[in-house]
């Protein structure tokens, strides 16, 4: 049978509902598609492949999905560290965005993004940022999946004047891009503080319209919990609930405050929670309860969130912190598994945006969204349980080839549908307005 693509390596990391781990298996790849999976011997035998990929020492894995990033901000990558969240919002990040946020800025940031994440195996990321229509264009133009964030908040931007200007700019860019396969759209009121109840009413009729995600900052810090109790006599997902948003539709970010009660009436909503441990910890926003989240059947994907806030949008890295973190804040070294936090960076992720049946595994009929990580280095050595080197001892510098719906857009580590010199060059540039405006 002729085909496009056969890959072959000595792990195949399936994350299917087995979790198989093959070895010395192959991928046969047909328009876009994963055909089957099988022994590397019986592939050369049964297809006739237009490329054929001999990756030795590898382990094949699906994608990385990033469930929660602000792309375009990697240009304020580092501006401001070190402080709380509120005083880093207030007193620097939201100026910077007044002054700079224009289209050619998202554009430029959202490359940058979106090199970095494909050179470490990110094939899909979930959005939530202005001007999300470059976002979407600048992502699809470079190979890459994205859901793209129809943004709502009470105060204007350089995108849109309030809350009905948002509205009607969000439907507009879903409109626009409803039909392509590579971007989906979702609602994303940014948080409970900075959405008033009208605008988040009105978004519920549209949700149940559209029946697109639903995504959100929520209970965050301790802070929000507080300012939300003053405002509205209740706390953040009690609002939520009164206002019939949340379900199984609400990708919650965050989630490090939150009572026993509150996991238990979030759990039976059909909710999923995205968990950012890095940016929580530089924030020192505090620690989701990922293990109490779990064992109550809650649905935790994972996200780096901005490069603003972490400073990097390393899914490796992130995998690794959490699982380490979940084990640390909860006494059980059993708390976080590391065949979890592959499925958090990977199937979970698609199970949130409502794209299970699309990516996140690698099993046939899926879309060939294929991520190799090159395991023959000394530091990779001795090879014991490949979840484990992947999570604990494996960075994304090893990251050798991705694979976007059949199409390598990583090759030998190199960016194939990015220029990599000119991305760098923009950041510099930005990098030299911004700074001189930050005081």
């Amino acid at each position: 049978m002729n085909i496009d693509i056969l890959i072959h390596a000595r792990w195949v990391v399936t994350v299917d509902p087995h979790d198989r781990i093959l070895e010395h298996q192959a991928i046969a790849v047909h328009n876009g598609r994963i055909v089957e999976i099988l022994p590397s011997a019986e592939a050369e035998e049964r297809y006739h492949a237009e490329q054929t990929h001999r990756l030795g020492e590898s382990a094949l894995l699906p994608g990385l999905i990033n469930a929660h990033t602000h792309a375009s901000m990697s240009l304020l990558r580092g501006l401001a560290d070190d402080m709380p969240l509120m005083t880093w919002l207030n007193q620097h990040i939201w100026p910077a965005e007044q002054r700079w946020v224009s289209e050619e800025f998202i554009a430029d940031g959202t490359r940058l993004a979106v090199a970095e994440m494909l050179r470490g195996g990110i094939s899909c990321f979930n959005d939530m940022y202005f001007f999300p229509e470059v976002t979407a264009h600048v992502s699809a133009a470079a190979g890459m999946r994205a859901v793209v964030g129809l943004i709502l908040i009470d105060f204007p931007s350089a995108w849109a004047e309030g809350p009905e200007e948002y509205l009607q700019r969000g439907l507009e860019v879903h409109d626009q891009f409803r039909n392509s396969k590579l971007i989906r759209t979702a609602f994303a009121p940014h948080a409970p503080y900075s959405v008033s109840n009208a605008p988040l009413e009105r978004l519920r009729v549209l949700a149940d319209e559209l029946e697109i995600p639903l995504h959100m900052h929520v209970h965050e810090t301790r802070d929000e919990i507080q300012q939300s109790l003053a405002q509205y006599g209740v706390r953040p997902l009690q609002r939520l609930a009164e206002l019939q948003l949340t379900g199984s539709t609400l990708l919650a970010v965050h989630m490090t405050q939150l009572e026993a009660a509150e996991i238990e009436r979030f759990a039976a909503s059909g909710g999923h929670v995205v968990h950012c441990p890095e940016s929580n910890l530089k924030l020192a926003s505090g620690f989701c309860p990922v293990r109490e989240l779990m064992r109550a059947g809650v649905n935790v994907a994972l996200g780096t969130d901005g490069a603003a806030s972490n400073n990097d949008l390393d899914m490796f890295s992130e995998m690794r912190t959490a699982a380490l973190l979940a084990k640390g804040v909860s006494g059980d070294a059993s708390a976080l598994p590391a065949r979890e936090a592959l499925r958090m960076a990977t199937i979970n992720g698609a199970r949130a945006l409502g794209l299970e049946d699309e990516i996140g595994s690698l099993e046939a009929g899926k879309a060939a969204d294929i991520c190799a990580v090159d395991l023959s280095a000394l530091e990779c050595q001795p090879h014991y349980h490949p979840e484990s080197q992947l999570v604990y001892a494996t960075g994304r510098e090893r990251v050798s080839n991705l694979w976007i719906a059949g199409k390598q857009v990583v090759r030998n580590g190199q960016l194939t549908t990015l220029d990599q010199q000119r991305i760098v060059a923009r950041a510099g540039e930005w990098r030299a307005k911004i700074a001189a405006s930050d005081h």
